[in-house]
This record gives C-alpha cells, structure tokens and sequence, in this order.
C-alpha cells in the first residue's frame, strides 16, 4: 500500500459556528487529495486523461477537532479496485491525533462520453504498486 500525503492549513472560511473544521471542509478535502494524488500518479501519461473518477459513495467518521490554524495531515490510499469501481481511504491527523477517516468509492468514467469504464490493468498499476 502506498500512502499519499499532504497537509492543509485551517483557513477561517472552514470553520463552523462550533469554532473547528465544518464537516463538510473534509468532505471536500477527500475529494481534493484524491484529485491531488490521481493528478500525481498521472503527471507523465497523457494517455490517461481520457478518464474522469466520480464519487458514487462517501462514508466518513469524525473522531476529533481541528481549529483554526491548525496544520491538518492528510494521507491516502487506493483499496479495493476492479470492475469500474476504487476504493480510496483518507485519514486526517492533527500532530498523532487522528480527526477523521474516510472511504469513498469512485467510478472511472469515459472523459468524453462519460459512460463507466472498466479499470485497465495500467491504472491497477498507478494506484496499486
């Protein structure tokens, strides 16, 4: 399994009426590391920008609160893939702390038709090492 990691500042424009990080800032969060880290699996192949993933299911758990200008560490990685279907989980800690953890799945589609398409043995590779 490799993990893909990066970090996000606590903005003030992410903070609820409770003073930490509104839940749906790590929703979008999911969706932009798993951008983020497709994006750099993918820098030298242009081949494969005729695919586009779209969520078809989010399960997230919140365990703890960041607040503003707190550093949050975002990891990820690819679980279960195959058919049209891939797993991606994301876990974010403040310092050892864990936040929140997330498994989303995603479809691969066709970036013109947008009709599924079956996950080739060379993206297997990219999320799978």
């Amino acid at each position: 399994m490799e993990v893909y990691e990066t970090t996000r500042l606590v903005k003030e424009n992410e903070i609820d009426m409770l003073n930490h990080v509104n839940n749906v800032v790590y929703l979008q969060w999911v969706q932009d590391v798993a951008e983020e880290h497709w994006n750099y699996l993918t820098k030298d192949k242009e081949q494969l920008t005729d695919y586009i993933w779209v969520v078809i299911r989010h399960e997230i758990d919140y365990k703890n609160q960041a607040v503003l200008n707190d550093e949050v560490i975002v990891k990820t990685w690819v679980g279960t893939t195959e058919g049209i279907k891939s797993e991606r989980h994301v876990e974010f800690f403040k310092e050892e702390i864990l936040l929140a953890k997330a498994k989303t799945t995603w479809c691969l589609l066709d970036a013109k038709s947008h009709r599924p398409k079956r996950i080739t043995e060379e993206i297997k590779k990219l999320l799978l090492p």
